[in-house]
């Protein structure tokens, strides 16, 4: 038995979905697990990690838990001990996912939930010939796993509704977001939306309509941007103006009787329709190898979501409840840790350096961290009393590269009267200071526009963290200036 304190996940199947599972548990703290008898699994899982590595901690602005322990087994009973969540992910093949299921609960703990990456497969077909059906669930993720938030979970008539919901936090605790689907059916919700699109571009290729690289194009210029922070019905919403959905449909239902579609009927995959079809993909995006893709498509997906993260809107906000349920950083040599994040790959210059807008841009919220420990939270804004920015300079000491991770300290400097003045150290792993910026802002009357001095616990406060700060030598750029 470990001796690890660790939640345990068991990975069984180590491919693309597997290797993707593994990393989103295994970067927030959990250890892993894995069970696959493919002698490249150790390889192919480590690459999927790295891709992780690099991309999930950028999403957020907040330092991830520890990374937890990986193991590899050639053992499924030692694999799926002890483990808290179990996720199957072999191949799509019924029978085969029985004899797993079958070997996966003959060992594994008794009230832990074992969810299947399927696609297809209702939980009820899963279940068939099960000892304890109850047990498994369909928990079908979407790749890649360690990014994408979605996670359709399907339960059937024998799953428990408390541990269904159980299932479901733990999935949360992971930044998952779990979409219960309510009734059983083939390809559960988001697989049998692709498949109509899918269906669709096979016959825009096959009556030689468009090519692979214009329907692509059609989609990530076009709707693609809109489905990413709206899904189809809020789209559409929008689309009926200011009379809404009802108008939308009033207007435009007709067309769906019109034979604009083929979703019935699939072109049949000829030799030569599929060699077409390969030759287009490979003209389209050949010249890149599937692991730069990957990068590629990390870095893309890290910026848009980002970008929802900002709104909350979609996966920014599944991004920014998990965001607040990780735990707050450590005070470092007395001082406060006012961030404390991964660079990610959006913030960097063509050198392949942080730009320097972003260096402001974690002393801003470094700054804002700083307000809310000293009472001058988002409540206290609300009531008319905030902090504004007055002045800032920036020394930069050390370059920051994107996948870095830094913790920022904040030593008070002054906070007497209407001034705040801070002093930020950006510190790398290595324990370097990698850049500082002092920061003057003075105490605002929001409803006035004008300076006052604070009152109440933000005044108290501050006393307090300046007696604690008095005795702290000064900072070597403090009071510096251009030239």
């Amino acid at each position: 038995m470990s001796t690890s304190t660790n939640k345990k996940a068991a990975i069984i199947g180590g491919g693309v979905i597997g290797g993707g599972w593994a990393s989103r548990f295994l970067l927030n703290g959990w250890d892993v697990a894995v069970f696959d008898p493919d002698p490249q699994a150790k390889r192919k899982i480590n690459e999927v990690l790295a891709n992780a590595r690099c991309s999930l901690p950028a999403l957020y602005d907040r330092s991830l838990p520890d990374e937890g322990t990986l193991t590899f087994h050639d053992d499924l009973a030692k694999a799926v001990s002890d483990a808290q969540w179990i996720q199957e992910s072999v191949p799509e093949q019924l029978a085969l996912k029985h004899k797993i299921l079958a070997q996966i609960q003959a060992h594994a703990p008794s009230d832990c939930l074992i969810g299947s990456s399927t696609s297809g497969f209702k939980p009820s077909e899963l279940q068939q010939g099960s000892i304890k059906p109850e047990q498994i669930v369909v928990a079908h993720p979407f790749n890649p796993v360690y990014l994408l938030p979605l996670i359709e979970v399907v339960p059937s008539a024998a799953t428990d509704a408390s541990v269904l919901e159980a299932g479901c936090d733990l999935l949360r605790s992971v930044g998952l977001k779990p979409l219960v689907v309510r009734k059983e059916i083939d390809a559960h919700i988001a697989d049998r939306l692709l498949e109509a699109v899918w269906r669709e571009g096979l016959w825009l290729v096959h009556d030689e309509v468009a090519t692979t690289e214009e329907i692509d194009d059609a989609i990530r210029y076009g709707f693609g941007l809109r489905w990413a922070q709206m899904g189809l019905f809020e789209t559409y919403r929008i689309a009926g103006g200011e009379a809404g959905m009802e108008h939308f449909i009033g207007q435009f239902g007709p067309a769906l009787k019109w034979p604009w579609t083929k979703l019935m009927d699939v072109p049949e995959l000829t030799p030569e329709l599929t060699a077409r079809i390969a030759q287009q993909s490979d003209d389209q995006s050949g010249h890149m190898s599937i692991r730069d893709l990957e990068r590629l498509r990390d870095d893309n997906l890290v910026g848009m979501m980002r970008a929802l993260k900002k709104s909350g809107s979609g996966a920014g906000g599944t991004i920014n409840d998990h965001e607040a349920s990780l735990p707050e950083p450590m005070p470092m040599d007395d001082l406060p840790v006012t961030g404390d994040r991964q660079i990610p790959q959006s913030w960097t210059d063509y050198n392949g350096h942080m730009n320097e807008a972003h260096y402001v841009e974690v002393s801003a919220q470094a700054s804002d961290r700083f307000m809310e420990m000293i009472g001058a939270d988002a409540d206290y804004i609300a009531n008319g009393g905030s902090y504004f920015t007055v002045e800032t300079h920036v020394c930069y000491l050390n370059e920051i590269s994107a996948g870095d991770h830094i913790r920022v300290t904040t030593q008070l400097i002054n906070g007497e009267g209407k001034k705040l003045h801070l002093f930020h150290r950006l510190i790398n792993d290595e324990g370097a200071v990698a850049a500082t910026v002092e920061t003057l802002l003075l105490h605002v009357d929001i409803k006035t526009r004008r300076t006052s001095e604070p009152g109440g616990v933000v005044a108290t406060n501050l006393a307090e963290m300046a007696k604690r700060h008095a005795s702290l030598a000064k900072p070597d750029q403090l009071g510096r200036a251009i030239g």
